[in-house]
């Protein structure tokens, strides 16, 4: 079975062009599938849907969230279709087998006085702070992810255009950025960036102190400072600015569709989780405004 997960993830990598942390959870959870069923002694090639729904109820039993038993379920779905692609298997033990519903969890979200006192705390007197005003204009203006935009090279930002290419695995999009973001992706490009970076080759956009790709737990930590230094008791994370950016965007008149092209969602049901911060917001403009409300 190890020589066919190596061919499995070897194909994921050069056919599916997955990115590199939608392929880690591939590699995690066919694993995890592995232990199982070498500890069940079961042999792989002659698995049964029973089998399969009693591997999926272990993992409930593990308290394991709906989602997470939703994924592992397409791994072995995608794995098992592999190998009756390649003769390994003569029927693929996971159709017909339906994922667990998952529940659509209501986003943590700023209001735009928060992202408005949030996004005054860095100041552009030193590198470091005309970095970070930067960042965080740019995380809340575009709504992208924090792997997204660390990933960013300084090329796929046009200025003049006032455009970002987001590029995620085989998929590309461009993001248009707004006058405050562009006004402070301007002074770090020109005034700071060059300065921080220690070698012309780095081709990152957003670098750390030493002049290196910046790190996820580095974005966090950034943004878990200045919501300190703002006093803003909500928990935030990078994802917070990007759910902001949404329902914002949402609340304001913004289309559905064209959100789910900011965001890069493939499926609108996960753009549709926003609606229910707009029917508020709607519903407020009715009490204030309508005559009989």
């Amino acid at each position: 079975m190890d020589k066919q997960i190596t061919n499995f993830l070897d194909y994921i990598v050069n056919d599916k062009k997955l990115s590199d942390n939608t392929l880690q959870s591939y590699r995690r959870d066919i694993m995890q599938y592995k232990k199982y069923i070498d500890n069940n002694k079961i042999n792989y090639t002659k698995v049964k849907p029973e089998d399969i729904k009693e591997y999926l109820n272990y993992l409930k039993e593990m308290n394991k969230k709906s989602s997470t038993i939703s994924r592992n379920l397409a791994s072995l779905r995608l794995f098992y279709q592999y190998l009756l692609k390649n003769n390994k298997v003569k029927k693929d033990p996971t159709e017909g087998i339906s994922s667990p519903k998952v529940e659509k969890r209501v986003p943590n979200i700023l209001t735009t006085q928060e992202v408005s006192l949030l996004l005054d705390q860095p100041k552009d007197v030193d590198l470091k702070g005309i970095r970070d005003k930067a960042m965080l204009e740019f995380a809340y203006a575009t709504g992208m992810r924090v792997t997204e935009i660390i990933s960013l090279n300084i090329d796929d930002v046009n200025i003049e255009e006032g455009i970002v290419t987001c590029k995620n695995g085989n998929k590309q999009r461009n993001i248009p950025l707004g006058s405050l973001s562009l006004k402070a992706l301007k002074e770090y490009i020109i005034d700071a960036r060059p300065i921080i970076i220690k070698s012309e080759d780095e081709k990152a956009l957003f670098v750390n102190i030493n002049g290196k790709r910046l790190t996820r737990q580095g974005f966090w930590k950034i943004v878990k400072y200045y919501k300190d230094q703002a006093h803003i008791t909500k928990e935030i994370t990078p994802h917070v600015l990007r759910h902001s950016f949404a329902t914002h965007l949402l609340q304001n008149g913004a289309e559905l569709k064209a959100i789910q092209t900011m965001l890069g969602h493939s499926d609108i049901s996960s753009t549709q989780v926003y609606m229910q911060f707009q029917d508020e917001s709607l519903k407020n403009i009715y009490k204030k405004a309508h005559p009989r409300a």
